[in-house]
């Protein structure tokens, strides 16, 4: 017979009340989600094969749907890293024991509130005009052409380094006017670090949830403003995974 564990998908705040939450899909089948309590917070889990989870799409999937399924339930919802389970309901709740100082501090700061995310991609047509307003690109480009592979390599990484340059301005510009003026209105934000070469800003914004359609109306605004130069990827809402650091150096012994 398959041992069985339990997964930790988030926290929430219970204010004293005792909910269901449905059944997540994980290990290819459905599992009830279950909650494990401590003073007036609870882990929501569910019992599943106990074996090391991959982060593989599916996987990744069924975590943030569990997580984004609770946040239609409850407003103050504190999400859990990928691929935490343990051997029995005791461990985790020596876990929630353990966690619940700074839970204690986190509810208060995100209660009611959700994170939306932003990402914004300069146009390739854009970009190539940016790069032809600068006269030194024309030159550099040159001074590479028909030479061999060999010849031209330093040439070749002084055009490089004019071309990060470029992105670093235009990621500068962004950041300054777009990020800073959306920051203004969400109660927390956070600029990431690019993913892709051509991306200008990788944002997260904590806002309050009776806000999000406000904010939504001045992302369009921003949209309208810059669609001729970049793309907007606009995402969410999520729980504030950019805004929460759980410190889990005290773990139940029970854990893989």
């Amino acid at each position: 017979m398959e041992e069985m564990g339990y997964y930790v998908f988030c926290a929430v705040q219970t204010e004293g009340e005792e909910r269901e939450y449905g059944q997540a899909e994980l290990a290819g089948a459905g599992r009830q989600l279950l909650t494990v309590h401590y003073k007036d917070s609870a882990l929501i889990v569910a019992e599943v094969p106990l074996k090391i989870y991959h982060p593989n799409k599916d996987n990744l999937m069924a975590h943030q749907a569990v997580v984004s399924k609770v946040m239609t339930q409850s407003d103050t919802v504190i999400p859990m890293s990928f691929g935490n389970v343990f051997k029995s309901k005791e461990d985790v709740a020596v876990l929630l024991e353990s966690l619940y100082p700074q839970f204690a501090v986190l509810f208060p700061e995100i209660k009611g509130k959700i994170e939306l995310g932003l990402k914004v991609i300069g146009k390739k047509e854009w970009l190539e005009n940016e790069i032809r307003k600068r006269p030194q690109f024309a030159k550099a480009k040159r001074a590479v052409h028909g030479k061999s592979k060999d010849a031209a390599y330093y040439d070749r990484i002084r055009l490089g380094e004019m071309a990060q340059k470029l992105m670093s301005e235009l990621r500068s510009d962004v950041k300054g006017t777009l990020f800073e003026s959306l920051k203004k209105i969400s109660a927390a934000a956070k600029a990431n670090e690019p993913t892709s070469e051509t991306m200008l800003l990788n944002a997260a914004f904590l806002i309050d949830r009776d806000q999000e359609k406000h904010f939504d109306r001045e992302v369009n605004a921003a949209n309208d403003k810059w669609k001729d130069r970049v793309e907007f990827k606009y995402t969410g809402p999520w729980a504030a995974y950019n805004f929460i650091h759980i410190n889990l150096q005290i773990q139940a012994e029970g854990q893989r």
